[in-house]
């Protein structure tokens, strides 16, 4: 089958291998991925509402005419907003953990505020393609296997990270992390488990037999070495805000200038221990089971 051609003007795809793709769309900079079989097509992470959405469909039917599938990386307004403009053009399944389709229903209107710059009638949840779509076709345990005809692709889970429902898309040489890897930012810890994040960027760095590419859900393709570089910073950063934590500092942000992150994500990871310890704490009370 011929590999399809697209104009790199008007819509700017990177082909990464084998009939696997990577689009950019502002202003969030997030990262669609594109797989195309020889049946159909697999369209990775669909944006920040129908605005974004519909930008990325053209841009997708510029180089297949095939039918889609979705799968969304997490539950994230940027990843999944977009599910609904899909849908009503066609795309009956949606992939994503269980975990990822429950907190786009339960949360999914409380993140509407922060498109409200670029997709008004979405951050108001008024107008075509605005409702909430939580995937249908869940991951659980085992990886899943998706034959695109002439491709397979897997989606499977390696444990918490930037969320509690993070997917990992494997297509070819190609690994899609959604934000498990961040590229040209600071990971984002409001919603993570950063203990966890370390190990489960170790196991992604074990694929490197599997994978040259690893797409992050933001900012440029990079390479195993980069991931190694990020779980090395991410693992030094908790031990410094452990140790604060640990001595019971009376102000725990004076650790914040000596983190390798900026001092909004330095923040956060801060916030975010001192709340996943409190719930461990909770957790440890006599009568909680």
């Amino acid at each position: 089958m011929p590999e399809p051609s697209v104009d790199q003007q008007s819509h700017p795809w990177q082909q990464l291998g084998d009939r696997v793709w990577k689009l950019q769309s502002d202003p969030f900079g997030v990262n669609t991925g594109l797989v195309v079989g020889s049946e159909r097509a697999l369209v990775i992470d669909t944006g920040a509402g129908p605005v974004q959405a519909a930008q990325i469909l053209d841009a997708v039917r510029q180089l297949t005419d095939l039918p889609l599938s979705v799968v969304n990386t997490h539950s994230h307004f940027d990843h999944v907003f977009g599910n609904a403009y899909f849908a009503a053009h066609g795309v009956e399944d949606f992939w994503a953990t269980g975990r990822c389709a429950a907190v786009v229903s339960e949360s999914g209107d409380a993140q509407r505020a922060q498109v409200a710059g670029m997709e008004p009638a979405m951050a108001a949840g008024d107008g075509e393609h605005t409702a909430l779509h939580p995937a249908n076709r869940h991951v659980s345990g085992s990886p899943v296997d998706l034959d695109l005809g002439g491709i397979s692709v897997t989606l499977f889970h390696l444990g918490h990270g930037h969320t509690d429902n993070d997917l990992l898309v494997g297509a070819g040489n190609v690994l899609f992390t959604g934000d498990l890897v961040e590229e040209g930012a600071d990971p984002g810890f409001e919603d993570s488990f950063p203990t966890e994040w370390i190990r489960t960027l170790g196991k992604i760095s074990a694929l490197d037999d599997l994978y040259d590419v690893y797409v992050p859900g933001h900012g440029a393709a990079v390479d195993v070495d980069f991931v190694d570089t990020q779980l090395n910073k991410m693992r030094s950063a908790v031990r410094v805000t452990k140790t604060a934590m640990d001595e019971a500092s009376v102000d725990m942000t004076k650790a914040i200038p000596i983190l390798p992150y900026g001092p909004e994500q330095s923040r956060a990871l801060l916030t975010r221990l001192r709340t996943l310890a409190h719930w461990k704490w909770l957790e440890r009370q006599p009568g909680r089971s």
